[in-house]
């Protein structure tokens, strides 16, 4: 097997590993009522102002119609509250709740210590070559 093969394999394993981290975070906590992915949509929203659906979709990578789906649910168990635009009716306006900015700061925390784990094996000029690296692979067309 060449490097790239080698590489593949190991990118998988990592990405594999980390998302098995995040859902037991996230299962272990008391956010263990909600998915990684309604997680991942309350990271999108984030904690600052109200956020329309097609920017939380675009964001999160769904359609406005599945988003709207994960949306319901996380309403029903007190993340997210829902409003409308005062200056578009028509506009649906999403932010989180005092339940949902906690579950943000949860799921904030996850990432500040993968990142300690990273600073302790990756010095600043190896992690900026991985950065442009993996940008790079994110930007390309694979299809």
């Amino acid at each position: 097997m060449d490097e790239y093969g080698r590489l593949c394999i190991l990118l998988n394993r990592v990405f594999d590993y980390h998302a098995g981290l995040e859902q037991k975070y996230v299962a272990d906590s008391r956010f263990g009522d909600i998915s990684v992915n309604d997680m991942h949509i309350i990271d999108a929203i984030g904690p600052d102002s109200a956020k329309n659906m097609s920017s939380v979709a675009k964001k999160v990578g769904v359609t406005v119609g599945t988003l709207t789906i994960a949306m319901n649910n996380l309403v029903k168990k007190g993340y997210v509250l829902r409003s409308r635009s005062e200056k578009d009716r028509r506009v649906v306006l999403v932010s989180l709740s005092e339940k949902g900015q906690a579950a943000y700061l949860h799921h904030q925390s996850f990432y500040g210590k993968m990142s300690r784990v990273l600073q302790k094996v990756l010095d600043e000029d190896k992690c900026s070559i991985l950065n442009e690296c993996l940008s790079e692979v994110l930007n390309s067309d694979i299809q």
